[in-house]
């Protein structure tokens, strides 16, 4: 049984972590950076914005000076990035690009005015805001949108397109802990952003019960009766006494997370500005990432003829860039054939020279009685320098003729002389001998390590007079 359940529960795990990525894969995701000098404040508000994407943006993502948008696009396709958020700043104003990856369109935006996060919470008597509301992606409001025009239309998809869709009969209420606001203004075209933490309250009991059940016990020395506390509620501070309307009155579908938030009761939703807050400004839409035809333009308009010419224009444009990615790719495939050529020839040289090299070298497990394919004739001129006679031909193998490189002569091969050592037993030179040295031997002299023997007609003579004595004794 314990192992059945075991199984169970791997298989069960599995199956959570695959429907997990799967979610993940498709729900959109987002790259919030800048593009060139921001300054500091500016960086501060880049962070708050990652903050407010979360889960879905990378929070610790680092931009280097080196970097282009090339980088990031490149990047954003194995991550599974949908939206870019770049952030740029001049000497007038700060600008915000909306882009969609990876064909467009990029919208162009003015900061006109921006507070951050440390702002916002510094100016409340008690905010809300901890680490369990930014597991979850916020719940996104777009108000006032239904105005007729392209691209307010295009302006209210991009921005539901930037957080995931929710689902209203599968949705999780304990889920959503926070909301960010799109308000559009048609008289002055600015969208106000702004960005809020999500509580719910029990409502129709008075404010000495929800202390009660909240644990939090109110100072009651001056009241006689525990019934004051119900019926009056006083001794409560003036940031609970906060009053509920029918505006933000409703009755829940699901039981929330909270004392007394229970299905089917009425409760009070209340919300809680954390930051950071925009005002935004459209300038322009274009096509593609920041590069193609504007589609809408706040303070341009031109007419049929001028939007017909720049379309030619832009035609003749790609058209020119086609051809020189052509015949770039020609010249490209050119020097890749010729390299390769050049490569076999190279090899095929450095092969026969190599076999050359081979072919002039003896081989060493040749058998006794083989000739060898390739001598010099070097040894054989040493013989006859050294010895003074013809070698025999067996002793040296018949060898072919090497070709003579150009500007050469073919000489004979000349034994090196030996020097005399100048040693203990040797002369130096430039000087006269001193001490006792051994003394060459001249013709007559006796040698050393030899006996002396006359040379000549004296030795005849004196074998001569030798025999004649011998005789002459004998008689």
């Amino acid at each position: 049984m314990g192992k059945s359940k075991t199984k169970n529960q791997k298989k069960a795990r599995v199956e959570a972590d695959h429907v997990a990525e799967e979610a993940y894969s498709t729900v959109p995701h987002s790259f919030v950076f800048h593009r060139g000098q921001v300054g500091k404040n500016v960086g501060q508000l880049i962070q708050d914005m990652r903050t407010v994407m979360q889960p879905y943006t990378a929070e610790s993502l680092r931009v280097r000076k080196k970097n282009v948008l090339k980088d990031f696009v490149a990047m954003a396709g194995p991550l599974g990035v949908t939206h870019f958020m770049i952030f740029s700043k001049t000497d007038s104003s700060v600008n915000m690009r909306l882009a969609r990856l990876p064909k467009g369109p990029t919208l162009n935006f003015r900061v006109l005015k921006y507070s951050l996060i440390k702002d916002v919470v510094s100016s409340q008597k008690k905010h809300r805001m901890h680490e369990q509301q930014f597991t979850h992606h916020p719940l996104i409001i777009l108000s006032n949108f239904g105005v007729d025009g392209m691209h307010i239309k295009l302006m209210s998809t991009m921005f539901q397109n930037m957080f995931p869709s929710i689902n209203v009969q599968k949705v999780n209420l304990n889920n959503i802990k926070r909301c960010v606001l799109f308000t559009y203004d048609p008289t002055s075209q600015e969208i106000q952003f702004r960005h809020y933490s999500l509580k719910v309250v029990p409502v129709g009991m008075s404010r000495g019960v929800k202390k009660l059940m909240q644990e939090k016990f109110p100072n009651m020395s001056k009241f006689e009766d525990i019934s004051e506390l119900l019926i009056k509620g006083t001794n409560l501070s003036e940031s609970e006494a906060e009053p509920d309307g029918e505006d933000n009155i409703t009755e829940l579908p699901q039981l929330y997370s909270g004392r007394g938030n229970i299905a089917s009761q009425k409760s009070a939703v209340r919300l809680t500005e954390i930051g950071p807050r925009m005002t935004l400004q459209l300038i322009k839409i274009q096509e593609g990432m920041g590069d193609g035809n504007v589609l809408y333009h706040s303070t341009i308009s031109k007419t049929e003829e001028e939007i017909q010419e720049i379309l030619e224009r832009k035609e003749a444009q790609l058209k020119e860039k086609e051809e020189r990615r052509k015949h770039q790719e020609q010249n490209v495939a050119k020097k890749k054939e010729q390299r390769a050529e050049k490569k076999s020839l190279e090899g095929i040289k450095k092969k026969t020279s190599e076999a050359d090299e081979d072919s002039e070298v003896e081989d060493p497990g040749m058998q006794d009685g083989q000739t060898a394919d390739v001598q010099s004739d070097d040894d054989e001129e040493y013989y006859r320098q050294a010895v003074g006679q013809e070698p025999d031909e067996d002793m040296f193998p018949r060898a072919k003729k090497r070709k003579l490189a150009p500007g050469s002569s073919s000489k004979e091969f000349k034994a090196p002389k030996r020097k005399r050592p100048t040693g203990q037993h040797g002369d130096k030179p430039g000087k006269e001998p001193q001490g006792k040295r051994w003394k060459k031997s001249r013709e007559g002299e006796k040698a050393f390590g030899q006996k002396r023997q006359p040379a000549g007609k004296a030795y005849l003579f004196k074998c001569k007079s030798k025999l004649n004595d011998g005789i002459n004794t004998f008689i």
